[in-house]
């Protein structure tokens, strides 16, 4: 089976347990954030934290520091995974997506199939890749996961986070169909970064 892993900057290093053990039956792919690394790297540089339906506006400053901030989590994660691990940088490895010029530098992810990531499941190997798409572009980590879920013909996507899930009335729901999670979107009842998260899921 081909696994699709999405982990959240704050638990990427915490999730490598559960992604080596996937990866002794399975051929898996990491996507990483470092959302918290960047929000403290752009208040470090007195830069404007700023987000649209859990997407970041990214200027061309911002963009630096998201990809410092991309690369250091991606190290991290890495060393975390051990020998098997392959990090790869997601405009380096031919990632690519659909500019969206409001948001500054930002793209919304395209499915696609990179031949690094391809060579690194066939040898067993476990590629992490940090969510930037060829402009260079910012990309959100859960849509850039389900793009590469999409292109790679993935079996199952995993989302990994430091939030319990989709909160209904303050209850995590344990299953949402489809319409259902169209009807929350339009009704406004979603909002933040698990706008992206169920978007991502639905795309996957």
């Amino acid at each position: 089976m081909r696994i699709v892993v999405k982990t959240g900057g704050a638990v990427a290093v915490d999730a490598a347990a559960m992604v080596l053990e996937l990866a002794a039956e399975h051929e898996v792919c990491v996507v990483h954030g470092a959302g918290p690394q960047i929000s403290a790297e752009m208040a470090r540089y007195g830069l404007r934290v700023e987000f649209v339906d859990g997407r970041r506006v990214t200027s061309s400053a911002a963009l630096v520091l998201v990809r410092r901030s991309l690369a250091r989590v991606n190290a991290e994660l890495c060393d975390a995974l051990g020998e098997r691990a392959v990090g790869l940088i997601g405009d380096v490895i031919g990632l690519r997506a659909q500019h969206v010029p409001e948001l500054g530098r930002v793209g919304e992810p395209l499915p696609s199939r990179p031949l690094a990531i391809e060579l690194a499941l066939a040898q067993g190997l476990v590629p992490v890749v940090a969510p930037l798409a060829e402009g260079p572009l910012n990309v959100n980590a859960d849509s850039a996961a389900a793009a590469l879920a999409v292109g790679l013909e993935a079996e199952r996507i995993l989302f990994v986070s430091d939030v319990p899930g989709v909160l209904l009335g303050g209850v995590v729901a344990h299953t949402l169909a489809a319409g259902d999670v169209d009807r929350l979107l339009d009704a406004g009842e979603l909002e933040g970064g698990i706008v992206p998260k169920v978007r991502a899921a639905m795309v996957a």
